[in-house]
């Protein structure tokens, strides 16, 4: 083996190793539950931006209490694109049910499922 064929599988074993931190610094969904949950409340932002986009969402929990802001994780914008999802689909203001996988823990966080909105209309997975 010739001093360059080395240099060339050190390099490469090199980039095989600095890409694999990043699969390993990405996050399985561990930390949400298994069972499907539904919230009902009020758009509050929709956050379509990378690695994941995030829906803020006002939730009414006991009357004359304040709304609960719930974090929602999503998808990135190129998954979302590609399946017709616009930063302009959910919309502020707008009222929504989401089917969620909350967090474990109990925090007002959860993974997407599926949401259906006021006309009817539904995205993800809501059945």
């Amino acid at each position: 083996m010739t001093l360059r064929h080395a240099i060339a599988g050190w390099l490469g074993a090199f980039v095989l190793l600095a890409g694999s931190q990043a699969v390993l610094a990405h996050h399985a969904g561990t930390m949400f539950s298994d069972e499907v949950k539904e919230i009902s409340g009020t758009v509050k932002e929709f956050q379509f931006t990378n690695p994941h986009s995030w829906i803020q969402v006002m939730v009414e929990t006991k009357p004359g209490e304040p709304p609960q802001e719930w974090s929602v994780e999503w998808g990135s914008p190129n998954q979302l694109g590609r399946n017709g999802i616009r930063p302009s689909t959910f919309k502020p203001g707008t009222k929504v049910t989401m089917r969620i996988r909350p967090m474990r823990d109990g925090s007002p966080a959860a993974g997407f499922v599926g949401a259906k909105f006021e006309d009817g209309k539904t995205v993800g997975n809501f059945k």
